[in-house]
């Protein structure tokens, strides 16, 4: 029986003393991780200056019914490239079901739905996204780096990206001023 714990539909928080600034304070909606690898899309800080609308208007979307909101920082990896967190109410070409807690879809058809007033009823869009090679995830899982909680899909529709570290840490019955920099060894 397998018995590794793939964290697939989980967030991750980053510890406090991560070691990588980029990495400050994020929370990751892990949306893939098995024995090949893992991809997380950041949810824990806004790219300034840059909005939905403005988003909508480099594809030549009209934003119609779209309230503007913000663009997420998804990760270091290709921050060029598009990605939208959403409800499982809407599906298009490319999207995937992430445990059956919500669904990531990169591809334009989901911005022109959302534009248009008939995409999912939450959504995140965010650019970038973290991805790990095969085993790296686990071997940091095991180090002092980050903390996995299952969390609920509210975290990342109904807070502010600035509270979701706490709230996401207070979910888990834990207070983050209380966390140490580092770890110990025994």
């Amino acid at each position: 029986m397998d018995s590794t714990p793939f964290l697939t539909g989980q967030f991750l928080l980053a510890m406090p003393g991560i070691g990588d600034p980029r990495f400050d304070h994020a929370v990751i909606a892990m949306c893939a991780h098995d024995q090949e690898g893992a991809l997380g899309i950041g949810i824990g800080d806004t790219i300034e200056g840059l909005s939905l609308h403005d988003l909508l208007k480099q594809f030549e979307i009209d934003p119609g019914l779209a309230p503007d909101g913000p663009v997420h920082f998804g990760g270091p990896v290709e921050p060029r490239r598009g990605f939208v967190l959403h409800s499982p109410d809407w599906g298009g070409q490319d999207t995937i079901n992430v445990g059956g807690r919500w669904a990531l879809s990169g591809t334009v058809d989901v911005l022109r739905a959302i534009a248009d007033g008939t995409g999912p009823s939450k959504y995140l869009i965010a650019l970038g996204y973290a991805g790990w090679g095969e085993g790296q995830l686990d071997n940091e899982m095991a180090r002092h780096g980050w903390f996995n909680t299952a969390g609920t899909p509210d975290l990342i529709y109904d807070i502010d990206a600035e509270d979701r570290w706490a709230v996401a840490f207070a979910g888990a019955g834990i207070d983050p001023r209380m966390l140490a920099n580092s770890a110990g060894t025994a």
